[in-house]
């Protein structure tokens, strides 16, 4: 009986995972092109579609929406709401469950279902008076809506629910939640990993007595156990990081080898082996704001053609246990929900440095004379920022008004370098060309092509995307200046809560040393990157060092970091 309890407290935790790419059809009289021969427009593309502003508006609204709630009516994993909801929320006179509850409070620190969506990172709405790029439109189908991310769905006669895009990239920032910005420490892997290890203790009688579930509800939850057969996963190295490629390679490896990648009992049972089973390929999930600046997606730009937003589904579904034609139909048939979402992913805005900090904060003087060493050292890769000082007349703005990005002239055609940061990552890609089989992939003309090294990103809204590198192996800017043999090989990490206390400014990421909060100084939270998967080198040799030997003094590193501040 505890593990069947144990299997309904982890279904709590499920959660989506991956990211990224390809098209459904065509709409209205303009398909964006989603090839790699894209020429991606100076500014990026924004409105992909070329909608007007009306419809622009309204289509980033329901796409924002979208993000909160997932939209797949299909999607593999479904759980039935109100029995969970019940067993958690409501005042219980069955011995078992009260026992139970009290084991789960002492363990966990959590009483109640909301807490419990708090603690596999799930952030809360944001304030109804934040306007700009921290205003959210919020559900109103649904019943209180407290955390982000977390969406019910009609199933089947019964109310289930899901967890949506947002509960991996929507961060949490002094205070804030800002949609599109990567959860520091998303929990999805780590929940299907404790989901799959429950679901043979599970028991749908017991369910059906236990939590008086309804015939309806009893059926949804037999639907998502039997998906969850399907799903094959793997712990994650360290919270923050997200096993996405995992996920979707062990799972494939549990399906036919067709091109439906039919589901089979056989190969549940008897998986494929695949190299993912042994070797990492950790990534932190990505920003959104930067999408539209890119013709080629993920961090090593290994999906060379299609919609973003679709491969991003495709990878939700195939991690969720979904039957891939039933995905098909409903893309198909829900064409517009796609345009909506990537409408609304492709709009995103990084948030300012000058939104959580005065102006002062930033000496103008220092930050100008540091774009001078970004021009030297860094443009040629991560792109040219036009900035407000730099404009006639410029001297007499607010400094705020200076500091302001005016245009943005990354590559046209997004490039993948290879600068010897830790290739494991842009390896584990080749377990996912065999996506390229699948019927639904060539219909959304979706292509994935393994690389060597990875793409150098447009670094807009760089200041809240520490820690750095796709494998977070760097906790700060100046990690990221100083030369790799030089770089500090731990460090703890945490929430970013106190601008004070949770952020060293001069730095830009986390602090360190002494001024290493108390609080996250436990195992869970230290990168150690002597790890495999989890190295720091690269990422210097004739950018930042010569022989090993720094090439900015540390005046010359404050300088480029104010700079980069302000992008």
């Amino acid at each position: 009986m505890l593990k069947y309890l144990c299997a309904m407290t982890a279904l709590t935790f499920a959660m989506s995972s991956p990211t990224s790419a390809a098209e459904v059809t065509s709409f209205d009289a303009f398909t964006p092109d989603w090839s790699e021969g894209f020429v991606v427009p100076v500014n990026g593309r924004a409105n992909p579609y070329n909608l007007d502003p009306e419809e622009y508006q309204a289509s980033v609204t329901r796409g924002k929406i979208h993000t909160q709630i997932y939209p797949v009516t299909v999607s593999g994993l479904i759980p039935p709401y109100y029995p969970v909801q019940r067993f958690f929320d409501t005042e219980a006179e069955n011995p078992l469950m009260l026992a139970f509850r009290k084991i789960f409070t002492a363990t966990t620190g959590r009483t109640n279902l909301d807490d419990i969506l708090g603690w596999v990172g799930l952030g809360r709405y944001p304030a109804l008076t934040d306007t700009g790029v921290y205003q959210i439109p919020r559900p109103t189908n649904q019943k209180q809506p407290t955390r982000i991310g977390f969406g019910l769905i009609k199933k089947d006669g019964a109310v289930g629910f899901s967890i949506s895009c947002a509960a991996c990239h929507a961060g949490s920032l002094f205070g804030k939640t800002v949609l599109g910005l990567t959860n520091r420490f998303p929990g999805a892997n780590h929940a299907f990993n404790s989901i799959s290890k429950l679901v043979p203790y599970t028991s749908s009688t017991v369910f059906r007595v236990f939590n008086g579930a309804t015939a309806e509800e009893t059926r949804l939850f037999e639907r998502t156990m039997k998906n969850m057969k399907a799903l094959g996963v793997r712990e994650p190295l360290l919270a923050g990081l997200d096993t996405s490629l995992s996920q979707v390679a062990l799972s494939l490896a549990k399906r036919s080898d067709d091109p439906w990648a039919t589901k089979s009992d056989y190969f549940e049972a008897h998986p494929r082996y695949d190299r993912l089973q042994d070797i990492p390929a950790d990534s932190k999930p990505a920003v959104w704001w930067n999408l539209k600046y890119k013709n080629r997606w993920l961090s090593d730009g290994s999906v060379v053609s299609g919609n973003p937003i679709f491969t991003n589904i495709l990878w939700n579904e195939i991690g969720r246990g979904v039957d891939l034609q039933e995905l098909g139909q409903w893309l198909t048939e829900n064409s517009q929900v796609i345009k909506e979402l990537t409408t609304a992913v492709f709009s995103i805005e990084a948030p300012r440095f000058t939104d959580f900090f005065p102006a002062d904060q930033i000496d103008l003087a220092a930050a100008k004379r540091g774009e001078v060493l970004y021009q030297q050292s860094c443009a040629r890769c991560h792109g040219q920022y036009q900035k407000g000082w730099s404009q006639p007349g410029g001297e007499l703005l607010s400094a705020a008004e200076q500091m302001q990005t005016l245009q943005v002239k990354y590559k046209q055609r997004t490039q993948v370098m290879d600068v010897g940061t830790d290739r494991l990552r842009a390896q584990g890609m080749a377990s996912l060309v065999p996506l390229n089989k699948l019927e639904i992939s060539q219909r959304n003309q979706t292509v994935i092509a393994t690389q060597v090294g990875y793409v150098a990103p447009p670094l807009v809204g760089i200041w809240a995307r520490w820690p750095y590198m796709h494998n977070n192996s760097m906790p700060d800017l100046c990690t990221v200046l100083t030369a790799a043999r030089n770089r500090a090989s731990a460090y703890y990490a945490g929430e970013a809560i106190n601008p004070k206390t949770d952020f060293d400014s001069r730095c830009n990421g986390y602090p360190s040393g002494a001024k290493t909060p108390a609080a996250w100084q436990i195992p869970e939270r230290h990168y150690d990157t002597h790890r495999k998967g989890l190295g720091n080198g690269g990422h210097d040799e004739g950018i930042i060092s010569q022989n090993g030997v720094d090439l900015f003094s540390n005046e010359q590193k404050s300088e480029l970091i104010q700079f980069l501040q302000t992008l």
